[in-house]
């Protein structure tokens, strides 16, 4: 549980607007305050709104569909079992299907993973190139309104989040290192180091910019066009530098969880990904970041502690209908299914202001693959939590011809404030069965 302020030492500001200049003037000291919620009247006549959060979680192994979609349309109950497990979080969420990015065949079956994010087409294939991953749009226009403008995490199989000029965002897998960096302040050396290290930082950049002005006049066109991009890569760098050097001396927020141990055995999946819930939890719940992606992948060996699996997880996920190898690969995904469902409930039982932390982050939760046994990237399972939309229903699109899920992704940036009306291979902005509340 987030250490709540005690509302009573705050009972005298209430009805009245307060000064942030005032209070530093009474402190005596010259030391800034934190932004109280009293204080909002001072800057505004209307209260500050809660904030918006997305998170974007990706299975690289896909689902069984028959364990997860109704036979029909509808209102969105506990018909299927891996639906059991989310009984709880029906009336919160939307589960969709019939939608895809188009031309996903790419180096290996499993290349779709790296444009999940992003809709680029033909990944890994002779002249591909990504694009910028919805996490990231989204990063780039919130700016620097929390210590950290994004989380890309990973249960050890890499990064979902792309740069703007194609770029693979370094994945973050251990929890232990995570909360260290949000919630553990460091020493007056450690905290001088780092101001140092990042003036240093932005002082490089000057100089390499400096020397890739001359650079640019001796080239042809073809070089100053990479030559563009990596000036983009440049500002976007200095950028960050920016934001983090703000940060840098601002008190971490105390959270009442003890710093977490990273799982030991490698081969605990269910562990590892409960410890990154709740990493993630208490990561929104502190406004540390509003935006993250988790890419949850698989792995070629036997998950431990799932009674009754006994053969490695990417060879079940390649069952060819063998009911054997169904049946173990349900025990995997129902784990998984119910460590996301534990995960929806720790953001449905904190709350923030007059909401819950759920009411106010949308959760897309999928796989960019429909069915893993054949590489099939068609049909994704996509399952839309939380937020601000109509929740509630099975969503069926046309499973021969696919919605592009792009659509879906306009709707999102649109939810969290970003001002655009197509995203990669978008083809509308919305999908049907999606609306705002």
């Amino acid at each position: 549980m987030i250490r709540q302020t005690d509302r009573s030492s705050l009972g005298a500001f209430r009805n009245r607007k307060l000064s942030r200049r005032h209070l530093l003037r009474g402190a005596g000291a010259g030391i800034a305050l934190p932004m109280l919620s009293a204080m909002r009247p001072a800057f505004s006549a209307r209260p500050t709104p809660p904030p918006k959060r997305l998170i974007a979680i990706c299975a690289g192994l896909g689902f069984h569909g028959p364990h997860l979609f109704p036979a029909a349309e509808g209102r969105l109950d506990a018909t299927t079992p891996y639906l059991d497990n989310l009984r709880d979080h029906c009336d919160q969420m939307t589960l969709l299907s019939g939608l895809s990015h188009p031309n996903q065949n790419g180096n290996n079956g499993h290349a779709s993973a790296m444009t999940w994010l992003t809709s680029a087409q033909r990944p890994g294939l002779a002249g591909f190139k990504n694009t910028i991953s919805l996490d990231q749009l989204i990063a780039s226009k919130l700016g620097g309104v929390t210590r950290l403008p994004y989380l890309c995490l990973s249960s050890g199989n890499g990064s979902l989040s792309w740069t703007a000029n194609g770029v693979n965002i370094p994945d973050e897998q251990s929890p232990a290192k995570i909360f260290q960096k949000l919630f553990v302040n460091g020493t007056a050396e450690q905290i001088e180091t780092q101001l140092v290290d990042l003036r240093r930082g932005r002082s490089i950049l000057d100089t390499v910019r400096t020397d890739a002005k001359r650079l640019e006049k001796t080239l042809g066109p073809r070089d100053r066009e990479k030559l563009d991009e990596y000036y983009s890569s440049i500002r976007d760098l200095e950028n960050r530098l920016g934001q983090s050097q703000q940060w840098v001396t601002r008190p971490k927020p105390v959270v009442d969880y003890e710093p977490p141990s990273d799982v030991v055995d490698k081969q605990d999946i269910i562990a590892k990904q409960t410890l990154m819930y709740d990493i993630m939890r208490l990561a929104i719940a502190t406004d540390s970041t509003r935006v993250m992606t988790f890419s949850i992948g698989g792995m070629n060996s036997v998950p431990s502690n799932i009674p009754g699996v006994k053969t490695d997880w990417h060879n079940l996920s390649h069952h060819g209908k063998d009911e054997q190898k169904i049946a173990e690969l349900r025990l995997i995904e129902t784990a998984e299914f119910e460590a996301f469902a534990n995960f929806l409930t720790m953001l449905k039982t904190t709350r923030e202001d007059d909401r819950t932390l759920l009411d106010g982050t949308s959760i897309l939760f999928g796989s960019n693959l429909g069915n893993a046994s054949s590489h099939d990237w068609h049909n994704l399972p996509i399952i839309l939590a939380g937020g601000g939309f109509r929740h509630g229903r099975y969503v069926a699109h046309d499973a021969r011809d696919n919605t592009p899920l792009a659509n879906l992704f306009v709707s999102l940036a649109q939810w969290m404030g970003v001002e655009i009306d197509a995203f990669g291979s978008s083809t509308a902005a919305g999908v049907r069965g999606v609306e705002v509340a």
